[in-house]
């Protein structure tokens, strides 16, 4: 499940890719085989940390299984 996270809360994606040119049909972020097409990855801190990305529109969407 993507999330993306804030300073001091966690939002579902659609709250803010509805208004995101990169985003899907669905209002989505961009997610393919495990990438964000719409972003790069960002290195992990530690080894239990969920795989973030950063997208275009400069937030930090997380992988959380």
């Amino acid at each position: 499940m993507l999330v993306i996270l804030m300073e001091d809360k966690i939002i579902a994606p659609r709250q803010v890719c509805q208004s995101c040119l990169l985003a899907d049909s669905t209002g989505e972020p961009r997610w393919r085989q495990g990438k964000l097409c719409c972003g790069h990855a960002l290195g992990k801190l530690a080894d239990q940390q969920a795989t973030q990305f950063e997208c275009q529109m400069g937030f930090r969407i997380a992988n959380i299984d």
